[in-house]
């Protein structure tokens, strides 16, 4: 086993997230190694569709977070090469009938306070927008902020650029920890990695990686399916969702939710999602959840029902009970930081992630202090979840 030179910190997970804290805190000037038991995106954010989303979040901490992450996506995009194919194209929301669309104005209302832009379309305006629309469409809204990306290259991408030391195909088995308790680096079957700091930003699997620095974390997997058509240039120019999207992503039920979610990509293929359930690791086909999900698209987008779909992928969103990630030091382990819990937010969430955790590397943010860009860390503070019980435990174990 080597012992390679010593970094600032450590950070575990070779996702969007990881690669944006490595950014992050080579931005600031830290040193620091990157570790992955995969390659490079090879978990949730390989099976993403590089959604950064604002129109889906309620004002609060995580929308604050979206907001940050926003912009700080329109800047990485001038910074990183193109074929992240960050797409600045506005997201579209339709709701069905008239009580749908009530509920979406109020929603909107509360957003615009917290600093989304958000504009009404009429149920005889949606066309105008997306040609291919199902008729009968109440009205909708268009989210100008709402973006894309793909959400490989960028991680890739963010990672080459954050002069990381990176150790693929090496599985963290142990935290190392000196006599008083505090994180010391990490070991894996190659190397020893010594680091004063551990970031925790294994997705899915932030529950595991908790529990081997002494800690827990109550990450549960929830699995989603998306399809992919053949390619149609210029079938769907939005990101295009059905109302009923924004309760299934708030929702902590445990049963198969689906809803339409269609896009399209600069390649050509449409992207359908989204379901969302939670059944452990169980990483079986669902034919039922591409039931739905071919249905829920015919029916947002008639045009799609005659069309080829070349393939049907899934992954793990790492839900955490309240459905805020857990961002920040860890009080219980000196030295442990995690950036995780971020469900199917993450791509959109990663660069402000990057950023509180560089805070933190870096000694700002204090506790009680405002973070970076008046975010708040406080509501994604880890130990949160001390006090209560977690039922789904067991599904931390892939």
């Amino acid at each position: 086993m080597s012992k390679s030179q010593s970094p600032d910190a450590v950070i575990i997970g070779a996702g969007v997230v990881g690669a944006a804290c490595a950014y992050f805190a080579g931005r600031a000037g830290l040193s620091v190694a990157v570790v992955d038991r995969g390659p490079v995106a090879g978990g949730t954010t390989g099976a993403g569709e590089g959604n950064l989303l604002v129109s889906d979040k309620e004002p609060g901490p995580e929308l604050d977070l979206a907001l940050l992450s926003a912009r700080l996506w329109r800047d990485l995009a001038g910074l990183l090469p193109p074929d992240i194919e960050y797409e600045a194209k506005g997201g579209l929301v339709v709701a069905p009938d008239p009580t749908a669309l009530k509920a979406l104005r109020a929603f909107a209302e509360g957003q615009r306070a917290a600093g989304v832009e958000a504009a009404e379309v009429p149920g005889d305006g949606l066309r105008a927008l997306e040609p291919h629309l199902a008729d009968g469409l109440a009205g909708g809204f268009r989210y100008p902020q709402d973006s894309q990306v793909q959400p490989a290259r960028a991680a890739a991408r963010l990672l080459a650029a954050s002069g990381a030391a990176v150790h693929l195909g090496e599985e963290v088995t142990g935290i190392l920890r000196t006599a008083s308790g505090a994180v010391r680096g990490v070991r894996t079957a190659r190397r020893e990695l010594a680091a004063p700091a551990v970031v925790n930003a294994a997705g899915t699997w932030g529950g595991a990686v908790a529990a081997l620095a002494g800690t827990e974390l109550p990450v549960r997997p929830r699995r989603g399916f998306v399809l992919v058509t053949e390619p149609l240039p210029g079938v769907v120019r939005h990101k295009v969702y059905a109302a009923d999207y924004i309760a299934d992503v708030a929702s902590g039920s445990a049963a198969l939710q689906s809803s339409a979610v269609v896009e399209g990509t600069p390649a050509g293929p449409v992207l359908i999602g989204a379901t969302r359930e939670r059944v452990g690791f169980d990483r079986s086909l669902s034919t039922e959840a591409l039931r739905r999900l071919a249905a829920r698209a015919t029916a947002l987008f008639p045009v799609l029902a005659d069309v080829r779909v070349l393939r049907a992928y899934h992954g793990f969103r790492p839900y955490l009970p309240d459905h805020l990630p857990a961002i920040g030091p860890d009080p219980r382990v000196p030295g442990l930081l995690h950036a995780c819990g971020h469900e199917g937010a993450g791509i959109g969430l990663a660069p402000a992630t990057g950023l509180l955790i560089a805070t933190a590397l870096t000694g700002g943010a204090e506790e009680g202090a405002e973070g970076p860009k008046g975010v708040d860390p406080a509501p994604f503070r880890p130990e949160r979840f001390d006090a209560t019980s977690d039922p789904g435990r067991r599904e931390n174990t892939p």
